[in-house]
């Protein structure tokens, strides 16, 4: 194999290819902000063992899980929220914070999906994990896609309020979704990164999004461990 130029390069390995749990010692945590709903914090953390020490602020965060609901006919519902810190009306997955205690990530998905989209899944797996921010705030999101698609029955629905209640809601295919992504119409974070994901893990799986597809693409169970988030570590 040629070697890139660059700094040196090393063969990729499956423990190469993964991120490792590293704290560094903690020597002081102050809250220096209290918010609403989260609140940012100011860790002094030691370096080395000859008392250097870095001081870090960057928001607490619950974390958070999305869903992307893939009908019979192999399409995705996607809605448009209002964002008040970028002005902007986003096309986003069904989502929502890890802020109720003792939910799992799968229970809490399956909330946000019936609360936001008024639909229930019979089958779920995991798609993706990423942080949001790691430079900045803890928020871990775990993307699920779900399949077998009923509606919530009406008298069952949330009654939704404030921003939720100007949702709009569309039936796209992963395709539109992946082409409004590179041409850059489309910016939410967990949208962008569930649909690329479930994009790969379909042509992975032979190009067809459907259960079966899903199921032969190798994606994780709904149950799957997720350490890195700090809750469940």
């Amino acid at each position: 194999m040629s070697q890139s130029p660059g700094a040196e390069q090393r063969e990729p390995t499956d423990e190469l290819l993964e991120d490792a749990f590293h704290p560094r010692p903690l020597k002081n945590r102050r809250t220096a902000f209290e918010g609403r709903v989260w609140n940012v914090v100011s860790d002094t953390v030691s370096l080395d063992d000859e008392g250097h020490s870095m001081v870090r602020d960057y928001v607490d965060h619950t974390g958070a899980v999305a869903v992307i609901p893939v009908d019979d006919d192999g399409r995705i519902m996607v809605l448009k929220q209002y964002r008040h810190p970028v002005g902007m009306d986003l096309w986003e997955i069904p989502a929502g914070l890890l802020d109720v205690d003792g939910e799992g990530p799968q229970p809490a998905a399956a909330r946000e999906l019936a609360e936001e989209a008024d639909l229930e899944a019979a089958d779920w797996h995991v798609l993706v994990d990423f942080f949001n921010s790691p430079g900045g705030s803890s928020e871990a999101l775990r993307v699920f896609v779900a399949t077998g698609l009923s509606p919530v029955p009406e008298a069952e629905r949330h009654v939704r309020t404030d921003e939720e209640a100007e949702f709009e809601y569309a039936w796209v295919t992963l395709q539109e979704l992946v082409t409004a992504i590179l041409e850059g119409r489309i910016h939410n974070v967990s949208t962008v990164v569930g649909i690329l994901a479930l994009n790969a893990a379909v042509q992975r799986a032979g190009g067809e999004l459907n259960g079966a597809a899903l199921d032969a693409a190798g994606l994780r169970p709904a149950d799957a461990p997720w350490p890195a988030h700090p809750r469940f570590r």
